[in-house]
């Protein structure tokens, strides 16, 4: 298999390094176990793309992280450590650094991995805000069914046997008219969660 990423119509592992670097600013991304530096405060965390990649002061770079972090829902917790807070709170620093820069696009690789239902929703409702409010465009990769019909607007299923794309569209409309059995078992999979619900 071949192929080329290309990011703002541009290919981005051929590009220079110099417009490699304007590339990397324009998008933000939340790993999967968060990927916070353990031997960092939250607030500090969450400069370390403000310190790569602007020229702000260093008083400028604490008011950004420190407004990032009240955006997550996360006033009060900046000089902690990633050691001192819950899984859910880890997920939502890690966000608050992936919008640090004001990104166009946050990529979000299971931001439900490892929580409990509750607190898994109420990360769904932040991503929900974020996008309301800031217009920011999301690409989550997902298997937790809940997210996906709360906050997709669109999907698309891989399938590793053919190595490419098997269904896209909207969730419910899947779940509901895919002739795919595919898409079908593992949209209505436990009978956990029904595309009307």
């Amino acid at each position: 298999m071949s192929g080329t990423v290309k990011f703002g119509g541009r290919a981005f592992t051929t590009v220079d390094p110099s417009a490699r670097r304007d590339l990397l600013k324009t998008f933000g991304v939340l790993y999967q176990g968060s990927a916070l530096w353990s031997s960092l405060t939250l607030r500090q965390n969450v400069a370390l793309p403000l310190e790569e990649y602007t020229t702000l002061t260093a008083r400028e770079i604490q008011e950004i992280a420190t407004l990032k972090l009240a955006q997550v829902g996360l006033t009060g917790f900046e000089d902690f450590y990633p050691a001192e807070i819950s899984g859910g709170m880890k997920k939502r620093a890690g966000l608050a650094r992936a919008l640090a820069l004001d990104p166009s696009i946050v990529f979000l690789d299971e931001p439900s991995a490892g929580l409990d239902p509750l607190t898994s929703r109420k990360l769904d409702e932040l991503v929900l805000e974020i996008r309301e409010l800031f217009g920011t465009t999301l690409v989550v990769v997902s298997h937790e069914l809940a997210s996906i019909f709360s906050i997709a607007d669109r999907v698309i299923m891989l399938d590793r046997e053919e190595k490419g794309i098997i269904a896209q569209g909207p969730p419910r409309e899947l779940a509901l008219h895919s002739s795919d059995t595919r898409v079908t078992e593992f949209l209505h999979r436990g009978d956990k969660l029904t595309p009307s619900s």
